[in-house]
């Protein structure tokens, strides 16, 4: 493979790697002294994020939610990540903007690669997590808006409509927490690993991102409670409509119920008086007028028309 792409500033190199390639571990094992195990990591489909600590480098598994614009709908990141005392390797197994953005301006501005490369590579690993965890915060607030739109619409009687609506939001939030729980242990286990390569006053920032991944987990769970509430409501107002269409129907039917037994018995092939005269066939559709009116009026007086 060629050579990766490779940032230097103050002693410390940053490589990125994205979407390796089996022929990426060739060159990591030539210029590196990583466990096997690692690189079975990187290419393995079923990991969870993950700290590995060893002498004298950190291994760590995170993923990260990306709204994918052509399905429409959340994916899932993972991004590899080794960490030395001079040295952090990010390998993201799709294109994940944050890291993918930020290795771009540290290219391109020496001030800002000064910046994020002045505390070591701990800061550096501190910065490149914080970006992608801060990532999901406009996420998080298209998903509150989404659930604002679904909850007018429902009020505003389109309930059939939604249906689908509050189906995919509660997809995307499911795919969320499953993607963010998991990194919260992640998270915890790196800041308390650290030590390999970080000074102890760093320990601050990496609380930092703790924080940031609480809030979103809470945001999440309000999220998850509102879904249900809407999911619930919803499905009453459609139980409601439901109900009342059939209560008009069964009025209906009721209603009729009487003409067709009147129409049933004077249609019967017997004799019966004024058969065969027309004052006949009035006398029955005035009665059947008469108890149609009567009907009506009364399921009206009980509120059921």
């Amino acid at each position: 493979m060629p050579d990766p792409a490779i940032l230097e500033d103050n002693g410390i190199r940053w490589l990125h790697i994205p979407k390796p390639r089996h022929n990426a571990q060739e060159w990591l094992q030539q210029h590196f002294e990583f466990h096997p195990l690692d690189y079975e990591d990187i290419y393995s489909r079923n990991q969870r994020p993950k700290v590995d600590r060893y002498d004298d480098y950190l291994f760590v598994v995170l993923q990260f939610p990306r709204y994918d614009r052509a399905r429409e709908r959340l994916s899932v990141v993972e991004i590899d990540i080794f960490v030395g005392p001079d040295y952090v390797i990010t390998m993201p197994n799709a294109d994940l903007e944050p890291i993918d953005s930020l290795f771009a301006r540290c290219r391109e501005s020496e001030e800002v690669r000064a910046g994020y490369f002045e505390k070591g590579a701990a800061f550096l690993l501190y910065k490149l997590v914080d970006h992608a965890v801060d990532a999901s915060f406009p996420m998080l607030r298209k998903m509150g808006q989404k659930l604002e739109r679904i909850e007018d619409d429902i009020f505003e009687g389109k309930s059939d409509e939604v249906v689908r609506d509050i189906s995919n939001a509660k997809q995307e939030i499911i795919t969320f927490r499953r993607i963010v729980r998991p990194q919260r242990v992640a998270f915890r286990d790196l800041e308390r690993a650290m030590d390999v390569v970080a000074p102890e006053e760093l320990d601050v920032y990496f609380d930092d991102v703790i924080d940031a991944s609480e809030r979103i987990w809470d945001t999440l769970e309000n999220y998850k409670e509102v879904i249900e509430g809407l999911e619930s409501t919803n499905e009453s107002v459609l139980s409601h409509n439901v109900n009342d269409t059939l209560r008009v129907l069964t009025s209906i039917t009721v209603i009729v119920l009487p003409l067709t037994l009147l129409a049933s018995v004077f249609g019967m092939n017997v004799a019966f008086p004024g058969e065969g005269e027309a004052v006949a066939f009035v006398f029955i559709m005035i009665a059947m007028l008469i108890v149609f009116l009567g009907m009506a009026a009364f399921f009206r007086l009980r509120g059921w028309l």
